[in-house]
């Protein structure tokens, strides 16, 4: 456990932060700060991935859930005030919904990194984070947001009911559901964060690989 140490410290702090920051939003609500940290937690699975092997990169994923839930069962008990009424700073719905979709889409990026680790150096990673954000965004999105989920109680979608309002995609073309442009946009950020990841995943991978151990 020592060995991966770094890495649970850095899954830890990067779950924690991205649960704090999203609640500062950005573009008329569009993003938010956390969009901007959240993706390196694949940056971490893929370095634990290529240097201690797909057992190690697991246990650091559990341990980045088990934080995860933590954060999401402290924020249940957090109440907030807004439009006359009090509601929890963490909904039901977006809770199931991280937890399911973080778990999920680690595991599947340990996966697809582990079956293309012997090719070009960026293929395994580059691929990996495409594939598992992509299904990340996909099943939070609609597991948090979609009208289509209905074994939701009723005051679970209530507190979520505002994602359903018909506004503008990405604030400029034709009418759908907010939830749909937030989806768009958090696809957006993780796609160009995995792409910039690359250089501090190439630069780090070589530096502990190289290091005794």
């Amino acid at each position: 456990m020592t060995r991966i140490l770094p890495g649970v410290i850095a899954m830890a702090t990067i779950v924690v932060a991205s649960n704090i920051l999203v609640q500062f939003l950005l573009l008329d609500g569009l993003l938010t700060w956390g969009a901007f940290t959240y993706p390196f937690a694949f940056l971490v699975t893929d370095l634990m991935n290529r240097i201690y092997g797909p057992s190690a990169a697991r246990r650091v994923v559990f341990v980045g859930f088990i934080t995860g839930v933590i954060c999401s069962l402290i924020g249940s008990q957090i109440m907030l005030q807004g439009d006359g009424y009090e509601y929890a700073a963490v909904a039901l719905r977006i809770a199931v919904g991280s937890g399911t979709a973080f778990l999920i889409a680690q595991l599947i990026d340990i996966a697809v990194f582990n079956r293309l680790r012997a090719g070009t150096w960026w293929r395994a990673p580059l691929a990996s984070t495409i594939i598992g954000s992509a299904l990340d965004t996909a099943i939070f999105f609609t597991i948090a947001f979609s009208a289509s989920i209905t074994f939701f109680p009723e005051a679970a979608n209530n507190e979520i009911s505002w994602a359903w309002d018909s506004v503008p995609l990405l604030l400029f073309g034709s009418d759908a559901p907010l939830w749909v442009s937030l989806a768009i946009a958090d696809w957006l950020v993780k796609l160009a964060i995995a792409l910039v990841a690359l250089v501090p995943f190439r630069v780090l991978s070589a530096r502990l690989i190289s290091m005794p151990s």
